[in-house]
């Protein structure tokens, strides 16, 4: 069994309709030094309406910084922002634990259009 926990309780799709979950791109990507677990502050881009929007990560264990950009990830642009340290992060980008607990991000397996909504 993974490590995700016991499963959610049971809900409906308009509940999950509410969670906006959008394919981006990363633009930028740098180390967050001041975080308290390693993480890179990111930029991704989400095309029209919803623009370049900024998220702190902690995938440091399986990504380099500068190879972030150009990947295309699955992130929740609906959330209200957060504050991290000194940074405000903006939308969640997605990622589920390997069997370590260390991220690994969701992404599309084929390049997509950004801006597209799961569903």
């Amino acid at each position: 069994m993974g490590k995700g926990g016991a499963p959610a309780v049971e809900t409906d799709f308009d509940t999950f309709l509410k969670v906006d979950i959008r394919v981006g791109t990363i633009v930028a990507a740098e180390p967050f030094p001041e975080a308290r677990k390693p993480a890179f502050k990111l930029r991704i881009d989400f095309g029209d309406p919803i623009g370049e929007k900024k998220s702190s990560a902690q995938i440091t264990r399986h990504y380099q910084a500068d190879k972030l950009v150009g990947r295309q990830v699955m992130a929740v642009v609906n959330f209200p922002p957060r504050q991290i340290g000194p940074f405000m992060s903006e939308v969640l980008t997605l990622g589920v634990p390997d069997e370590d607990g260390e991220v690994v991000l969701l992404a599309p397996d084929h390049n997509v259009p950004i801006g597209g909504r799961l569903f």
